[in-house]
């Protein structure tokens, strides 16, 4: 058994061994092992130096800077939590004194500085033409448009025009190219001096972007983190719903892969399509298969993220709903409707073109089920043109503040106030949009269509409800299925033909080639 004194001995060679003797730090000064908290990549770095004790061997090595790593060793920690509580309360006052000396004096003529106040913009919009929801440099965005506007109106100052985090901007969700939103929340710092500022932002707005209202909301408030689930609606033709093509299947069973297109719709397969009118039946498998997906389940084969794992594609959806037929312009239309906490990138649309392509096969409702616990599979994406936010929710902070009444800076988050101007916008910019572009395009009917003639990826809907080997994403299946499409452009350019298999995403047939957009 060592003695004390050979303890001491040998603790003091192994704090040695990483510092020398000048770079002990005085106990009135803080180690600058913070700088570098990995030691172990940074030998230069000092550890930390506990000041408790007066002793010198205590004040070299302290208790609190060593640790057992095994028998017959000693371990130097560089940091305690005291050691790091202390660090950032420096650095807090470092900033704090600092900010004074950085802010420049404002330039001559330069507009006088207005207050901003923290508020929760309630806006909705329709996507037709705008390349998403977020700033994107040289593309037509919602929220570019909005900033212009803001500006034109004095909500936001000129000198905060080019940067998003001056004015602490935040989106409670994130829509892509051409989605929709009825209710989307924004928050900010905004100049709302003026009792008319919203309706003046409307004016500099093109009308497809307007503006309901704004919330007051404490300084903290962050749309994003705060908003606890959102509502997400799918506009759904039910002539989708049809039973699958035989002339689709024999194309797909006797034409080779690279041979293949969609034929052009004609003008009696476009009427057939408008009088057609699901039955009972139909909309309560629809109904049955949206509810399967309600609560906790994995759905890692419902997003096009590669390296989803059962840890980080867990989540967890509230209801899906699906509405009694509506009758637009002569067609039958359904509406679906998922509240969830989150979704992964495409999750909806995925979960939309299953039930529809088990619809149409009469697949099992298990198969959904099996989908939540096998391996990675190809799931049919639907056409993004039906998707559209219905609203961010904040019930958690809407109760919080229920209870919290003494505190007025802050409003309830709530659309209720504006329903009335949000369902008039919604049947005026966004229903419309979305039925004039299916007659135009005839986009559901497409991808429909592509996926029954390029059926490959899809073979586990079938009326069994049983996921084959050659169904399962593996590197040799991707390999293949990227040979045949590859093969599919070269016929393609050579025709002249612009690929109508493929949807929006440049993906044949709305398959899952782990791409993400």
């Amino acid at each position: 058994m060592f003695g004390a004194r050979s303890v001491l001995g040998r603790i003091a060679t192994t704090v040695r061994s990483i510092i020398s003797p000048k770079a002990v730090t005085p106990p009135t000064q803080t180690s600058s092992a913070f700088a570098m908290p990995d030691t172990q990549e940074n030998p230069s770095a000092e550890p930390a130096v506990d000041n408790t004790s007066t002793t010198p061997e205590s004040t070299a090595t302290p208790a609190a800077a060593v640790s057992d790593n095994g028998p017959g060793k000693r371990k130097v920690r560089a940091q305690t939590t005291k050691d790091r509580r202390e660090y950032a309360k420096r650095k807090r006052l470092e900033r704090q004194q600092e900010e004074p000396r950085e802010r420049q004096p404002r330039p001559e003529g330069s507009e006088p500085r207005k207050p901003k106040r923290k508020v929760a913009l309630l806006m909705g919009f329709c996507g037709t033409g705008f390349q998403g929801m977020q700033v994107n440099p040289n593309a037509r965005t919602i929220e570019g448009e909005l900033f212009k506007a803001m500006i034109a109106a004095g909500a936001v100052s000129e000198d905060n025009a080019n940067d998003q985090s001056k004015v602490q901007f935040q989106r409670a969700a994130r829509t892509d190219k051409g989605v929709h939103a009825a209710g989307q929340v924004v928050s900010l710092k905004m100049i709302i001096e003026d009792p008319d500022i919203v309706k003046k932002i409307n004016e500099q707005l093109p009308e497809q972007i307007r503006l309901w209202g704004y919330v007051r909301v404490v300084k903290s408030f962050n749309s994003k983190t705060l908003c606890d689930s959102r509502i997400y609606e799918y506009l759904l033709p039910t002539h989708v719903l049809m039973p699958s093509s035989e002339t689709n299947a024999e194309i797909a069973r006797t034409v080779e892969f690279p041979q293949r297109s969609i034929p052009e719709i004609t003008a009696e397969q476009i009427e057939e399509r408008r009088a057609y009118r699901a039955s009972e039946e139909q909309l309560q498998f629809v109904r049955d298969a949206l509810a399967k997906y309600c609560g906790t389940h994995d759905f890692r084969n419902f997003t096009v993220t590669r390296g989803c794992t059962e840890s980080n594609s867990k989540r967890y959806i509230h209801s899906f709903t699906a509405s009694d037929p509506m009758v637009i312009r002569g067609a039958e239309w359904i509406s679906l409707k998922v509240k969830g906490q989150s979704f992964m990138l495409h999750q909806i649309r995925k979960m939309v073109g299953l039930v529809v392509l088990m619809a149409r096969v009469g697949a099992p409702l298990k198969l959904i089920d099996a989908l939540f616990a096998s391996p990675r599979v190809n799931v049919p994406k639907a056409p993004g043109l039906g998707l559209l936010l219905e609203q961010p929710v904040f019930e958690s902070f809407n109760r919080r503040l229920k209870n919290q009444r003494s505190d007025a800076s802050s409003d309830p988050v709530t659309f209720e106030p504006y329903m009335e101007q949000i369902n008039e916008f919604k049947q005026k910019f966004i229903y419309d949009a979305i039925v004039d572009t299916e007659m135009s395009d005839n986009v559901f009917d497409t991808w429909v269509q592509g996926t029954e003639i390029f059926p490959e990826p899809f073979t586990y809907v079938n009326k069994e409800g049983v996921i084959p080997e050659d169904a399962l994403i593996t590197p040799e299946s991707e390999r293949k299925w990227q040979q045949k499409m590859q093969e599919l452009r070269e016929v393609e350019q050579k025709l002249g033909k612009a690929g109508n298999q493929s949807d929006d995403d440049g993906e044949a047939a709305g398959s899952d080639n782990d791409k993400d957009n």
